[in-house]
C-alpha cells in the first residue's frame, strides 16, 4: 500500500492536518483490516472517526478521561431526561465495581456486549473492560464485531458495497448515517489512491509440529520398567 499517497487524500478528513496519534490510530485500524474489502475499511474508518471525535483513539464514552467521570456524566444527563432512549442506566458500577460504559473505537456498552467482544477477539474484557481503551483492542473489536454482526445483528456484507448509508445499521441505527456515509466516501477515495488490495487474504498456514524421535536406548528403558511394574502389580482390567 501506497501510504503517502493514501494520507494524501484522508488528510482533508482532519481539516488538512494530522496528528500523529490520528496516523498512528488509521494505522492500527487499517492492520486490523488486512484483506477486507476496501469498503468495508472505509467504513470502519469512518465510523472510528466518528465515534472517536476525530482523535482515531479509543475513547471512553462523553470523551471522559476516567471512567467515574463518564458514569457522573452519563447519570447527570440520564436525571435531566436526556437520555429518552436509554431504558436502564447500563454505566452505574456493578457488585464487582466494574462500568459497561461505552469504550474504544466504537464505544462498545453492556456487559452481554463485552461478554461477545471477548469471545470474538480472544481477550477477556469482562474481567477487565479497560482493554477495551488499548488500541490494538480497540481495533479488533471495531472490525471483528462489525463483521460478525454483534453490535445489532447487522453486519458489514449486510450493505457493503453499496449502501455506505445503510451500514449505520451496524452501528447505531440511522444516527448520523449520512454524515459518516459522506466519511466512508471520502476514505474509500483514499484507500483507492493508496491502492489497497480488496478480497480476503489466504489463511496463515500453520507450521507442521511433530514431535521428537525417541532414541532406542530410551524406547528400551521405557519397555523394561513397563515389565517390572507388570511383574509386580500384574495386568489392570
Amino acid at each position: 500500500m501506497n501510504k503517502q499517497a493514501f494520507y494524501d487524500g484522508a488528510r482533508n478528513l482532519f481539516g488538512g492536518r494530522m496528528t500523529q496519534a490520528q496516523v498512528d490510530g488509521c494505522e492500527v485500524i487499517m492492520a486490523a483490516c488486512r484483506g477486507l474489502p476496501i469498503s468495508w475499511v472505509a467504513y470502519l474508518l469512518a465510523t472510528a472517526l466518528h465515534e472517536t471525535a476525530s482523535t482515531m483513539q479509543p475513547v471512553r464514552e462523553t470523551l471522559a478521561e476516567s471512567d467515574e467521570s463518564a458514569v457522573n456524566r452519563l447519570e447527570s444527563a440520564w436525571k435531566a431526561g436526556r437520555l429518552k432512549w436509554v431504558r436502564t442506566p447500563y454505566w452505574r458500577f456493578d457488585a464487582t465495581g466494574k462500568t459497561w460504559i461505552g469504550r474504544g473505537y466504537v464505544q462498545l456498552t453492556h456487559r452481554d456486549n463485552y461478554a461477545k467482544a471477548s469471545d470474538l477477539v480472544g481477550v477477556d474484557l469482562v474481567a477487565d473492560p479497560s482493554l477495551a481503551m488499548q488500541p490494538s483492542i480497540a481495533a479488533k473489536v471495531l472490525v471483528e464485531g462489525s463483521v460478525r454482526g454483534i453490535f445489532t445483528g447487522k453486519s458489514l456484507a449486510d450493505y457493503l458495497p453499496g449502501d455506505y448509508a445503510g451500514a449505520r445499521r451496524i452501528i447505531n441505527g440511522t444516527d448520523r448515517a449520512a454524515l459518516i456515509a459522506g466519511y466512508a466516501r471520502q476514505f474509500e477515495a483514499a484507500l483507492t489512491a493508496g491502492r489497497w488490495g480488496s478480497g480476503p487474504l489466504p489463511p496463515v498456514q500453520q507450521p507442521e509440529v511433530t514431535q521428537p524421535a525417541q532414541s532406542g536406548l530410551f524406547a528400551a528403558m521405557i519397555a523394561a520398567l513397563a515389565a517390572i511394574l507388570k511383574a509386580i502389580f500384574g495386568e489392570r482390567k
